[in-house]
């Protein structure tokens, strides 16, 4: 590690690393700060399933991001297609239209490019088959937008761009933390790093910060989010406390975007308090469309089918949080057992099991049997049967006279056996952050950029309010990361 770079990279996770590739493109010389030791590198992104998602026209398209498809896979495969307005329509709907319309419009419009150039990297994609597409009458038929995801999931995507940093010629620093930027007349000039306990100070043409959100920061996310919030389980790494953030408020920086708001989902009740490298992303439990999902009193309290997971998952994880002890049960029977996803295969898996309903309630924890087995009889009664059951659409197979509502994929649960997931709140990432303009600029409190400063991935507020389409976090990184080192070059 010298004492000067063209352009400092904070973080070494899919951002990161498409930052440092890409300023690196550009002739700069570039260092990468990573906090983690290198068999915990990668931040967030090593936690992943790796699911990107992608506007993208048909088949053609998806051929050109996947060469290695063979003609027997096109031949019982229905790609479908996800042109840009219909990605940009999502990502505006599930966040209450409060994204920002530019950033949304390039997150969009460059992603089909910006993943043809990750190949150029050395990273590989491949269809996302059995978590998002259900083999009905001999072909797979994709649903929800979401289509590919990288070989080898989170992992495997750390592990491609770390290599191809390393080809390039980027020096990454493990076990090295950026406590502060310097500055010289508002423009930031480098950055004091940490390794051990000794502090070096770093000259920089240019810093990007890309070291993540704050969901790993007790206080943070409880100050922020709100009580209730120091309970949660983190899904991901345990070094994003937030660095990337407090520094670039300390230079200034505007703060911006959902605070308040996270990526949340349902994780094993059971799971570590952060994520387990060795398990990754097992610990979600994402099938919950087929079941019932009941409270600790044995109620419902959320419409499991309101829409495909793509676009619940990722707020649901509040809804439980919000629950009698942080916890619901996932209720499935033998009808459905074969659409559950791998995750629910893994060993380390808190669930009960039972040849009755009230069996299966006597060995849940915690829960109000009495209760639970009224909420599956008034539920079953309520199903509309004379409509078909799809997985692989939305098919309005819903309920009627319930005070919480199924509105698709309804089907009554009385097939033995029968068998109940524990879940709690996982806490992916957090929403708030700074501000950053069209070329991934820091913005201060007048809204002018802050020279020498980039930002991209999660600690980027303004993209994702409340909710997110399901695989865009890593698309969002990517696309920013790859702006934000190439204007840090330029």
């Amino acid at each position: 590690m010298e004492d000067r770079y063209d352009v400092v990279v904070v973080g070494a996770g899919n951002a990161a690393l498409c930052a440092a590739l890409a300023a690196r493109e550009r002739g700069a010389s570039v260092l990468v700060l990573e906090r983690a030791p290198e068999a915990e590198r990668g931040g967030n992104t090593a936690f992943t399933a790796g699911a990107m998602r992608v506007a993208y026209r048909g088949a053609e398209d998806i051929t050109e991001l996947v060469p290695d498809l063979s003609p027997e896979q096109l031949e019982i495969t229905d790609f479908g297609s996800y042109p840009e307005d219909k990605f940009l329509a999502d990502l505006a709907r599930v966040t209450d239209y409060r994204t920002d319309p530019d950033l949304a419009d390039l997150l969009v419009s460059r992603s089909f490019e910006t993943l043809k150039w990750m190949r150029s990297h050395r990273v590989r994609f491949a269809p996302i088959y059995g978590r998002q597409a259900f083999k009905v009458d001999g072909r797979f038929t994709f649903w929800g937008g979401l289509t590919l995801e990288v070989v080898g999931g989170g992992p495997g995507l750390v592990e491609s761009l770390s290599r191809a940093a390393e080809s390039a010629g980027i020096t990454i620093a493990y076990d090295t933390r950026a406590v502060s930027l310097h500055t010289e007349k508002q423009a930031v000039t480098g950055v004091r790093v940490r390794s051990g306990a000794e502090e070096t100070d770093i000259r920089a043409g240019a810093v990007v910060l890309a070291s993540g959100g704050f969901q790993a920061n007790t206080e943070w996310r409880t100050r922020y989010l709100g009580p209730g919030w120091d309970l949660a389980k983190v899904r991901g790494t345990r070094f994003n406390t937030g660095d990337g953030i407090r520094m670039a408020l300390a230079a200034g920086a505007v703060s911006w975007g959902n605070w308040s708001g996270a990526h949340a989902v349902a994780w094993d009740h059971n799971a570590p308090a952060f994520g387990d490298l060795a398990v990754g992303d097992g610990f979600q439990k994402h099938s919950y469309p087929f079941s019932i999902v009941v409270n600790a009193d044995g109620r419902r309290f959320l419409d499991e089918g309101a829409d495909f997971r793509n676009f619940t998952y990722a707020k649901y994880g509040r809804a439980i949080l919000a629950q009698p002890g942080q916890t619901a049960w996932q209720v499935f029977d033998r009808k459905v057992e074969h659409l559950l996803r791998d995750e629910y295969r893994i060993k380390e898996v808190t669930k009960a099991t039972g040849q009755t309903l009230a069996e299966l309630a006597g060995r849940m924890e915690g829960i109000d049997a009495s209760q639970f087995v009224r909420t599956v009889e008034e539920y079953n009664a309520a199903v509309r049967m004379e409509i078909p059951f799809d997985p692989n659409r939305k098919d309005g197979r819903g309920t009627e006279g319930l005070a919480v509502g199924k509105s698709n994929w309804a089907n009554p649960i009385d097939e033995p056996p029968f068998t109940a997931y524990q879940v709690t709140c996982g806490l992916t990432f957090t929403f708030g952050g700074v501000r950053i303009s069209t070329g991934a600029e820091v913005l201060d409190e007048n809204g002018d950029p802050i020279p020498g400063l980039y930002a991209c991935g999660e600690l980027v507020g303004g993209i994702f309010y409340g909710n997110y389409p399901g695989g865009s976090g890593l698309t969002n990184g990517a696309v920013f990361g790859r702006i934000a080192g190439t204007n840090a070059a330029g």
